[in-house]
């Protein structure tokens, strides 16, 4: 059963794409649309192929700021979790400022930290921080809170001290709420550094996928710009089902959400 689920999950969706990626090249060939207002789907994977080392180059570049921010913001989100669930005034002293970080466009931002900050790579880690830091945050801290306070008075009970109760029990309660922040966070992550690299503006050989987007646009080299965006939108899909799938093999021997996925 579980395995025709699968299938089902893999073919439904793959059905419908190829189902919408040929309404979309008979629509462009039968009302002679040109490539410079909208190419269809096969001259854009032409272009792909083409242009794969110049695009390949610059998704290397994006990635790595990708990464990095989602490194950084899963490691200060979890800890400065881990402080919230510590102490109560200190949440409640902090937490509205990370409100505050997350409601703020980026947009807006990008060209202030550009500013400040002279290294251009560190100042487009920092946009995408920003961007991915608050889910994991706000999980996170949910998870430490959510731990059943009946087993907080049995560790209490048996005399546990504050790490062994956070240790051993909100910890692993919080687990499932880390991860499920942490997938939101992927593909903020990448939406954060290609959205600093339209701000950057920056070209040359360290120049990411957005530079990319926009000197296509500007040569109007349609078809490399819809394949420049065709391979950001396979890179955020890659990273959330890389990151759920690490999610899953965490949880399935444990936590009744992958354990009831398993059993369907």
């Amino acid at each position: 059963m579980g395995g025709s689920n699968l299938w089902l999950r893999i073919l439904a969706p793959s059905a419908i794409g190829l189902l919408v990626l040929g309404a979309w090249e008979w629509a462009v060939r039968a009302n002679g649309v040109p490539s410079y207002i909208l190419p269809g789907p096969i001259e854009i994977a032409g272009a792909l192929v083409r242009d794969w080392g110049t695009l390949s180059g610059a998704l290397l570049i994006t990635l790595e700021i990708t990464f990095a921010a989602l490194i950084a913001a899963a490691v200060l989100g979890l800890l400065l979790a881990v402080i919230f669930a510590q102490s109560r005034v200190i949440e409640l002293s902090l937490f509205p400022y990370a409100v505050i970080l997350q409601v703020t466009p980026i947009v807006a931002i990008a060209p202030l930290i550009i500013i400040w900050v002279e290294d251009v790579r560190v100042a487009l880690l920092i946009c995408a921080w920003i961007v991915a830091f608050f889910p994991i945050l706000s999980n996170t801290t949910m998870g430490l809170n959510s731990a059943d306070h009946n087993l907080v008075d049995l560790f209490r009970l048996y005399r546990a001290s504050r790490w062994q109760v956070l240790w051993r029990l909100r910890l692993p309660s919080a687990m499932p709420y880390f991860l499920a922040g942490l997938r939101i966070s992927g593909g903020l992550a990448l939406i954060g550094a290609i959205v600093a690299e339209f701000v950057a503006g920056t070209g040359g050989s360290a120049s990411g996928l957005a530079y990319r987007i926009l000197e296509a646009g500007y040569q109007l080299q349609i078809p490399r710009m819809f394949a420049a965006l065709a391979m950001v939108t396979g890179t955020g899909i890659a990273i959330f089902l890389t990151l759920s799938l690490i999610s899953h093999l965490l949880l399935r021997s444990w936590h009744e959400s992958a354990m009831r996925r398993d059993g369907r």
